[in-house]
């Protein structure tokens, strides 16, 4: 297998990294909140900004130009590339939710930004009603990524090539890592389906346990795929370099 790689772009290591960062830093943040230790927003700010800004761009571009369909794989740039993309633009806002919050805080009505419990208790007010219009849109498109997962499994989707290191080995058994990927897209979807269900006042304890429990698994599974895709994919170039 030979690939001209000049005429294509795979950058779904950075985009797994983003997102599995993403995923935890929301569950942190959450935390954080619900123990009142919150403080300092301008880091949260360009922490959500950050994963946010990787996944819009590198979602963009992928989404727009579909660049995957030049190696033979045009659906990844639907896979990727759209989820990433809407993914990007949620934490974009929210970042920005954040900043705004911020400045009315501090600056409107003068609160200590260094008084954690204020600032958070302010926050656990304010932030359902903030949230919430964002994430219809998020639950829509959790949607898709659990259509994304049965997809996955029905067409045997996501089979590494022989010639990728650590993933090939499976190649000639697509169906096993179909079921890993799209499992994984699954509950990550399912998550952002529940998410708009857990933005109110006394949201039911088991369903904010299952959002926790379903994000944790996945931000974690996003972030070592990603890490392990830097080796597998230079593997993987290496191997099938013209």
């Amino acid at each position: 297998m030979v690939i001209d790689w000049s005429n294509t772009a795979v950058y779904n290591t950075i985009m797994s990294v983003a997102t599995g960062i993403a995923l935890l830093l929301i569950l942190q943040f959450g935390r954080k909140l619900q123990k009142e230790e919150i403080g300092q927003l301008d880091g949260w700010v360009v922490g959500f900004a950050i994963p946010g800004f990787i996944l819009t761009l590198t979602g963009a571009h992928m989404s727009l130009t579909w660049p995957l369909s030049k190696i033979g794989f045009p659906f990844d740039d639907i896979i990727f590339g759209e989820p990433v993309l809407a993914f990007g633009v949620l934490l974009l806002a929210a970042a920005y939710l954040l900043r705004r919050r911020n400045q009315v805080y501090v600056r409107e009505e003068k609160l200590d930004a260094r008084n954690d419990k204020v600032i958070a208790k302010r926050l656990q007010e304010d932030l359902p009603g903030l949230l919430k219009p964002l994430s219809y849109f998020g639950a829509a498109m959790g949607l898709a990524l659990i259509a994304i997962g049965v997809a996955g499994v029905t067409f045997q989707l996501f089979a590494a090539p022989k010639e990728e290191p650590i993933s090939g080995l499976l190649a000639d058994y697509p169906l096993v890592e179909a079921s890993f990927i799209s499992l994984l897209y699954a509950i990550t979807g399912l998550g952002a389906a529940l998410f708009p269900l857990i933005l109110k006042k006394n949201p039911a304890a088991g369903l904010v346990k299952t959002v926790k429990t379903l994000w944790l698994i996945a931000g974690i599974i996003f972030v070592a795929f990603g890490v392990m895709n830097y080796f597998t994919h230079i593997g993987l170039i290496v191997n099938t370099m013209k």
